[in-house]
């Protein structure tokens, strides 16, 4: 089985990503499960809404994972509550709308794929990672479990990918929008990386323009962050299991337009 995993999906640019290359790299990768992170997908930068929703599945998403922004967009609430297959943090405040994790039948196996979000530098209000982790295995009946933990700090991301070892396929890290090196395989056979990254403008700070950032960071008192369009590019981590769930290999990818509508994957 392969996993396809794309990093915060960055408004304008990322979307666009989304609509011309995925669907083309699901087929190039052989891709049994595509699953992206969507809470940036917003022309702010701020949450999802339910229309965008339906064009990433159109475009050959099967899961959509959110993160802090997940209820920024409050179009989204039904759409959360209505459709499993959006999954926003399991930890999130008990009244939040919609559900954890998100369960599909692919034949061979149940996958049950989570969204947990961090609490270093985080929102406070989502409770325990680790602890709604383990309550994940408890509550949902699956073969293969993989988590998108949207965190801030790499120590958090680490450790629970250390915690999850040998009970989840898979731990991938979202949110800080810089893909990591350390893409491996556990000691006792789960896939991990501390952050895969992000799609939308390379040429940018985070996604956003740089001279938007740099004004942030000069004092301006109010600065509204734009995003960019330049040099666009999905990044995203392929993982291979095998019968039993255990990763086989774990690869980090850059899918960017080609010239001539093909898509460029390194």
């Amino acid at each position: 089985m392969r996993i396809l995993a794309v990093g915060d999906i960055c408004a304008a640019a990322g979307r666009r990503l989304v609509r011309t290359c995925l669907s083309k790299a699901r087929d190039r990768l052989e891709a049994d499960l595509v699953i992206v992170q969507g809470e940036n997908a917003n022309d702010n930068g701020r949450g999802i809404s339910p229309d965008t929703a339906m064009d990433f599945f159109y475009a050959g998403a099967d899961i959509i994972t959110l993160g802090n922004h997940a209820f920024n967009d409050r179009r989204i609430y039904d759409f959360l509550d209505e459709n499993d297959t959006v999954a926003r943090p399991f930890n999130a405040p008990p009244r939040s709308p919609g559900t954890g994790y998100s369960v599909l039948d692919l034949g061979k196996s149940r996958v049950c794929v989570c969204s947990l979000a961090g609490r270093v530098e985080m929102d406070f209000r989502y409770s325990d990672p680790f602890k709604a982790a383990d309550q994940v295995f408890k509550e949902c009946r699956a073969d293969i479990y993989i988590f998108d933990f949207h965190a801030e700090a790499t120590s958090e991301k680490k450790a629970l990918g250390f915690y999850l070892d040998g009970r989840a396929s898979v731990v991938y890290g979202t949110h800080t929008h810089v893909p990591t090196r350390d893409i491996c395989i556990l000691p006792k056979g789960t896939g991990y990386i501390t952050d895969i990254g992000m799609s939308g403008g390379s040429l940018s700070v985070l996604g956003v323009k740089p001279e938007k950032s740099i004004a942030m960071f000069l004092g301006e008192p109010y600065v509204r962050y734009d995003y960019s369009e330049k040099d666009p590019v999905m990044q995203c981590a392929l993982f291979e299991l095998d019968e039993k769930g255990i990763c086989l290999s774990a690869r980090a990818l850059d899918i960017y337009p080609g010239p001539s509508g093909e898509i460029i994957i390194k």
